[in-house]
């Protein structure tokens, strides 16, 4: 079965394909990946469980050291970088397919590449997918398709309802695991024994 990731292009898309098998097998997802910066870059990810729930600090620094041996060893950026791993949030980006289907029935905006109907900014409730294409019903009462590889970004508008849903899957996980889980944890990896400024080797992680 082919994974559902994130609309990527170049290099975030050759990370992405590096990094997801090691996600997948720590029941992991990519929820959204981004490389920001020149000098010395920042590798941005966002990730959630594989049943959509969030993740803790505890899960992103197991993401952190897993995801940072993989690059290490891939090496896709010459010179040195920086890695931050953090939680998809409540109000989430929806970057995958399966997204508009599992958040059906939530308030979301989005936002096209290119226009439709003279507009580029969209705004309503999500209905689910459809021959490929993200279906919302608008605040004027309308519907439209909007193609998955003309929406530049979209994300959930925090509602109550929204509050509601996500609380009640952190009070499964609570009970599941007896572990609060926090909203958007997020951290910049350390390795075991390093401490701030080291580690800064050309292919290397830098602190």
């Amino acid at each position: 079965m082919e994974t559902d990731l994130p609309h990527l292009n170049g290099l975030e898309a050759r990370i992405a394909r590096q990094i997801t098998p090691a996600l997948e097998d720590m029941g992991f997802e990519l929820v959204r990946l981004s490389v920001l910066g020149r000098e010395t870059p920042t590798i941005q990810v966002m990730a959630d469980r594989a049943d959509g729930s969030l993740i803790n600090v505890d899960d992103c620094q197991q993401i952190s050291h897993v995801v940072g041996a993989v690059l290490d060893v891939d090496d896709p950026i010459p010179g040195a970088w920086t890695l931050e791993v953090s939680s998809a949030g409540i109000d989430r980006p929806l970057t995958r397919a399966k997204d508009w289907e599992r958040f059906a029935g939530h308030i979301a905006k989005a936002e096209l590449d290119l226009p439709m109907d003279g507009r580029k900014r969209f705004s309503g409730t999500v209905l689910g997918l459809r021959d490929g294409a993200a279906l919302m019903r608008l605040d004027d009462g309308s519907e439209v398709a909007l193609p998955l590889e003309n929406i530049r970004k979209a994300r959930l508008i925090l509602t109550d309802a929204l509050i509601e849903a996500s609380a009640t899957m952190m009070g499964v996980q609570d009970e599941e695991s007896d572990a609060p889980r926090p909203k958007t944890p997020k951290l910049n990896p350390l390795r075991p024994g390093k401490g701030p400024g080291k580690n800064t080797k050309p292919g290397r992680r830098v602190h």
